[in-house]
């Protein structure tokens, strides 16, 4: 079973067509893939890159550093959906890899939302070989209820999605608020909601010093790996988004 970036993204194909997008002039994104070693444009029109991820001119796409708020209204019109759902690659320093999500501040917010993030994310992570075991979170532990109307509904909501991912076959429990277990137990961690996620992501990778590879669009058949515009180097991006064209159904 896949534990490390360096695993998931060994052997990967050469022979693809990788689109990555370009909004400032740091000049990040060239260095990258000029180091990237793999077949590589740059993207200046947001417009021009979803359309040729849609239309098979390249087989898969990277954000860069494309500003989100332009980027991802095009992605939902382009390929017909109401909401994107991604879940992002992290390697804690000295631990294993795993799958976060939801960790886009507008996803996650219901139970069908998370439950929908979760299973796409177990069944991504059995296809590359990694953990699909899913820890779904709340915002306490289970004897918080009764604290706060709002840590209550987090707690409740883990609880329903948890049940509902077991009846539906995957390897899922309830993790409560304990991240810190999750991330040693299971290879998808399911946050609260949107924010959290995020919030999770940026302490994990800006300030502990973890390993991201990249966010993966979850709902679609076309291969899209979103990343942080504060990210320097997008090579391991790069090879994420070859390594999932061998996977995508």
């Amino acid at each position: 079973m896949i534990s490390t970036s360096d695993e998931l993204l060994a052997g990967g194909p050469t022979d693809v067509r990788i689109g990555i997008g370009r909004g400032t002039d740091r000049g990040l994104v060239e260095a990258s893939v000029e180091g990237s070693g793999a077949d590589v444009r740059i993207y200046d029109d947001p417009w021009e890159l979803v359309s040729d991820m849609v239309d098979g001119r390249i087989d898969a796409a990277v954000r860069g550093d494309m500003p989100s708020d332009v980027l991802v209204p095009i992605l939902r019109k382009e390929l017909g959906l109401e909401r994107l759902e991604r879940a992002a690659l992290m390697e804690p320093s000295g631990g294993r890899m795993f799958l976060l999500a939801p960790v886009g501040i507008d996803e996650g917010w219901t139970e069908d939302q998370r439950f929908d993030i979760a299973r796409r994310s177990a069944d991504l992570a059995s296809r590359v070989g990694m953990d699909p075991r899913i820890a779904v979170m709340s915002g306490g532990r289970s004897e918080d209820i009764g604290r706060c109307p709002e840590v209550d509904a987090t707690i409740l909501g883990a609880e329903s999605v948890t049940e509902r991912l077991i009846k539906a076959g995957y390897d899922a429990y309830n993790c409560q608020i304990l991240v810190e277990n999750a991330a040693k137990e299971a290879g998808v961690i399911v946050a609260p909601d949107g924010i959290c996620g995020n919030l999770i992501f940026r302490t994990m990778h800006f300030i502990g010093g973890a390993r991201s590879l990249g966010a993966p669009l979850l709902n679609t058949d076309k291969v899209f790996v979103d990343t942080s515009r504060a990210k320097t180097d997008y090579r391991d991006s790069i090879a994420l988004a070859g390594r999932l064209t061998e996977e995508a159904i």
